[in-house]
This record gives structure tokens, C-alpha cells and sequence, in this order.
């Protein structure tokens, strides 16, 4: 059975400083290799002054994992970004960690918190999207149905996406897969068989839970 899986719903960024030095963590949703370094770049462009800009991306495409220390000390930065990423449960993300020296040294151990932290506020200042796999339904029925249509859709975690009322009535729903098959059952046993949702396409798709 597919699997869900966690991503952010949008550029983010979000900053701190640490003993002087400025630590700037920038998120990003992406979907191939080619989306992430683009995005790295872009991050590169815009702190061009900055000491370093370290990064690590997490795709399912290929079950991909990238990382790189930018300069710094090997396993003080890409790594524990990276890590963060991971504990997070997030993927399609790419984390960029800029870091603008302050003149003090931190020590290995004080890059490997000052990183993570800053892939946490990254994580922290975006939207996570709980995508789950998931259909857009068509379902037909008359005037009479649409009451009993209508109650059972919380039950299964239907959302309705559009509704449209003439002779009879059209709804377009997002149903998780999951819960599609418990759904049509009863549908069809509340209606004698005359009503049946109709998938049109099968997404991913982000629920609440």
C-alpha cells in the first residue's frame, strides 16, 4: 500500500545569532535533484558576501539524500542539517543553512548544534503538509440523496472541492484512498446501488491528520 509522506507547503526562512555569527535557515518544497540545486543556488545568489552556505536535500525520487559542508569542518554542517531533515520525517525539502561569520570560532561541536538549530528554524518557520495518497471523486445524485451524501462525509474525511446544483447534484470530492473503499460501500448500500463515486484522478494530497 502507498505511503504518506511529510513536505513543506512553501518557501520559508528564519534566523538567529550565535556567539556573533549569523545563521539564516531557508526551506524549500522540491521534487527532483535538478529543483534542489536550483534552489541552493538561488540561496548562493542572494548571500553572496555570506562565509558559507551549507546544504542538504531529502527527495523520493530515488530515495535521494544530498549534503555538503560548504567550507566548513567535514560532518559540523551538511550533516546535521541533513539530520534534522530526517527526524523531522520531512521529504522533497531542501534546507540551506547560510552563515555569515561573527569572528568568534565555535568549535565542532558548537558548528554541529548552530547547523542543526538552523535547519530546525528553517523546519519551524514553514508550513508541514501531511500528503497522503488520495482520489478526486465524481459523485451524481439527486436532491432526495444529498442530505444522506452529505452526513457520511466527515465520517470518512471527505472534503468536498466543488458542488454544483441543477436537475440533480454534482459534487467533486478528496477522499484518502484509504478510506475510499469503506466509503463507496456505504454509499451503495444507502442509495440500493444508484449512487457510486466516480475517481477521476488519484493525487497527493494534504489532510490535517
Amino acid at each position: 500500500m502507498e505511503e504518506g509522506y511529510r513536505t513543506v507547503e512553501a518557501p520559508a526562512q528564519d534566523e538567529f545569532i550565535e556567539r556573533r555569527s549569523r545563521f539564516i535557515g531557508h526551506i524549500a518544497p522540491v521534487s527532483t535533484e535538478e529543483e534542489a540545486m536550483a534552489f541552493v543556488a538561488s540561496v548562493r545568489e542572494s548571500h553572496r558576501e555570506a562565509t558559507h552556505n551549507v546544504y542538504a536535500y531529502v527527495l523520493r525520487q530515488g530515495q535521494l539524500m544530498r549534503f555538503s559542508d560548504d567550507g566548513e569542518p567535514q560532518g559540523t554542517a551538511g550533516k546535521p542539517v541533513l539530520e534534522v531533515i530526517l527526524r523531522e520525517g520531512l521529504t522533497d525539502v531542501a534546507v540551506v543553512v547560510t552563515r555569515y561569520f561573527g569572528g568568534i570560532l565555535l568549535g565542532a561541536g558548537g558548528l554541529v548544534r548552530a547547523y542543526a538549530q538552523g535547519a530546525k528554524t528553517a523546519v519551524d518557520a514553514a508550513q508541514v503538509l501531511n500528503m497522503q495518497p488520495a482520489a478526486v471523486l465524481e459523485l451524481d445524485m439527486g436532491y432526495d440523496f444529498y442530505g444522506k451524501a452529505t452526513y457520511i462525509l466527515p465520517k470518512y474525511e471527505v472534503v468536498t472541492l466543488d458542488s454544483i446544483f441543477a436537475e440533480g447534484v454534482r459534487l467533486r470530492l478528496l477522499c484518502k484512498k484509504a478510506r475510499l473503499p469503506a466509503f463507496r460501500k456505504e454509499l451503495e448500500e444507502l442509495s440500493s446501488g444508484t449512487v457510486a463515486p466516480l475517481v477521476l484522478e488519484e493525487k497527493y494530497a494534504h489532510f490535517a491528520r
